[in-house]
């Protein structure tokens, strides 16, 4: 996994450059979407089995581990800079998409329409973020681009959630061996297996100081897990929630309200403030599994 993390970053960053955009985009849109590959696959496949509570659990969960533990991590080991344009040009929309789905989902149910809604505000999303090509405040990536780097890229995304997957299965079967059951296996190893490669590589980003695409592959993943994988389930087939699920997405809103917040003191996110996030996120999920 680190090994296809590290093609990943790599590649990624290289592309961004001959693109001429930056790493924050890059990680924003291609790594984000790639890391998400887990995600999209259980989200939808619940849905398609009428699973609607694993749809949307499988989210909130993944997006818990995203923005909280793995975010937190990266704040205490490394650096979290964020500045003006990452702040009101991605985190608001993040925000926004938060509180949006607390309005549709206010019915317990996200019908199809809604799903459409969230799908073509994430294809305009990206659309203008590829338009608008390196800003002035954000860093363009070194390093010469390769043909190489295109299959580098999707070997190492490939490698990731394939270690991913024997990483969750044999976690799995390891617990059952010890009588955990199929429900704590099911709100710790599978909910943060398919986090893993977000994990990973924002890891992996940190530790070669590609902060753009260590904070913009959380960023984008989230966005993409709550636009792109609820709207493409909600499509295929309505999706129907109980009371507490509903409290949990408020409660997602509230926390990115508040992370919003973080980000914009002193423009950075600091080992001490990762801690807090940290603790929060495990309080977080805590308080969804007795919910």
């Amino acid at each position: 996994m680190w090994i296809g993390a590290n093609w990943v970053v790599e590649s990624a960053s290289r592309i961004a450059k001959k693109l001429g955009i930056s790493e924050l985009v890059i990680g924003l849109t291609i790594v984000a979407f790639a890391t998400s590959a887990p995600e999209f696959a259980v989200t939808v496949s619940a849905a398609l089995a009428g699973k609607m509570a694993i749809s949307v659990g499988n989210v909130v969960g993944s997006n818990i581990f995203n923005l909280g533990i793995i975010l937190g991590l990266v704040a205490v080991f490394g650096k979290v800079r964020t500045n003006n344009l990452l702040l009101y040009r991605d985190a608001s929309v993040l925000v926004g998409t938060g509180l949006l789905l607390s309005l549709f989902f206010f019915n317990l149910e996200l019908s199809s329409a809604e799903g459409i809604i969230l799908i073509l505000i994430l294809i305009g999303y990206v659309i203008f973020l590829i338009r608008s090509k390196a800003d002035l405040d954000e860093e363009v990536p070194e390093g010469e681009f390769k043909w190489t780097d295109i299959p580098k890229l999707i070997l190492g995304i490939a490698v990731i959630i394939g270690s991913a997957h024997l990483l969750v299965h044999s976690a799995s079967s390891i617990a059952r061996n010890l009588g955990i059951s199929e429900w704590m296996i099911g709100i710790t190893i599978v909910a943060a297996g398919t986090s893993i490669p977000e994990l990973a590589t924002s890891l992996v980003a940190l530790h070669k100081n590609n902060y753009g695409i260590s904070l913009g592959n959380l960023i984008g993943s989230d966005l993409f897990n709550m636009l792109g994988v609820l709207g493409t389930a909600s499509v295929i087939r309505p999706l129907s929630i109980n009371q507490s699920d509903f409290y949990s997405l408020i409660i997602l809103a509230a926390y990115l309200i508040f992370l919003f917040g973080l980000m914009r003191t002193s423009w950075r996110i600091t080992k001490w403030e990762g801690i807090i996030i940290l603790l929060i996120a495990l309080f977080r999920w805590w308080i969804v599994t007795i919910m």
